[in-house]
């Protein structure tokens, strides 16, 4: 366990603590190609309606994504598709007063449009690499963004990828990328950073970047982490048969992720099940806090 900083950002015109008790964002896909709910809400009054279950389940965030980024089967998706999938969605969430809402997507026009239709976050799992006009928009928005490590693109991110320090790695990076933000004229108190499990990053990676996620404080920044349901966690349940544990049932799985993830210090967990990692979440802390 470790003491967790507090860090302090504008979030719709007030000021937010993170690090007082574990951030729990809900993953709300609106796409036919989710490696986790498979299409389940691409169609926006399905996604509505969930998202608002989502808050209702205790999400404090709910970050709305128009392209998978599953690795070695997503298929790209163009600007103006990306926009039909969420910006519909977004605005009714904020119309009928949801809380805080994310944008989850690598291009700057989406993530315009999605701010402009009542998107408060922006999450970029590109770190701000594959679209050059995003850095000078989350700037000139002065809105908080989330600038996820990721080698590569989503056609070879999964091709065997090779660390001598995976978590060294990612925290250089990590820190480069914060850099060329700050050039570009971000508020650094804006920027949450998140180790990208999963992406760029094998099994074995996600387990290593979890057990010594506390060396990413170094970045002094606050940490979100996204475990839910991924690949790292099929396979440490894999049957004797050497079979990963499919994605539907990796519940339990999941929350032991989620239970590190705080315990090491993270923020935010990002997350699909959202009633179960918030209990999760909430005993952590209270583990944390010794009461």
């Amino acid at each position: 366990m470790v003491e967790r900083r507090h860090y302090r950002l504008t979030l719709r015109g007030a000021e937010a603590v993170l690090g007082e008790r574990t951030w729990v964002m809900g993953v709300l896909n609106v796409t036919p190609d989710s490696f986790s709910d498979g299409g389940r809400f691409k169609e926006p009054g399905a996604a509505v309606d969930h998202g608002l279950a989502l808050f209702e389940e205790g999400a404090d965030v709910v970050d709305v994504g128009g392209e998978s980024t599953r690795p070695g089967g997503a298929a790209a998706v163009g600007d103006a598709e990306e926009c039909r999938r969420v910006v519909p969605v977004i605005r009714a969430l904020r119309d009928r007063g949801a809380g805080p809402l994310s944008v989850d997507t690598t291009k700057a026009s989406v993530a315009r449009a999605a701010l402009d239709a009542g998107a408060d976050i922006v999450n970029d799992v590109s770190g701000f690499r594959f679209d050059p006009a995003m850095a000078p928009l989350v700037a000139e928005r002065r809105v908080p963004a989330v600038l996820m490590h990721l080698r590569g693109d989503f056609t070879d991110m999964h091709r065997e990828p090779r660390y001598e320090d995976v978590v060294g790695e990612i925290r250089d990076e990590l820190r480069d990328r914060l850099e060329e933000s700050k050039k570009a004229g971000i508020d650094a108190s804006q920027i949450i950073v998140d180790p990208g499990l999963g992406f760029a990053k094998s099994a074995g990676h996600s387990l290593e970047v979890l057990r010594r996620l506390p060396e990413l404080a170094e970045l002094d920044r606050p940490l979100l982490v996204g475990p839910s349901r991924k690949r790292f966690i099929g396979r440490a349940l894999r049957s004797p048969d050497g079979a990963d544990l499919p994605v539907a049932e990796r519940l339990m799985g999941t929350a032991a992720a989620v239970a590190a993830c705080v315990l090491a210090g993270a923020h935010v967990v990002r997350v699909h099940d959202v009633r179960e990692m918030v209990q999760v979440a909430r005993v952590c802390d209270a583990i944390l806090a010794g009461e």
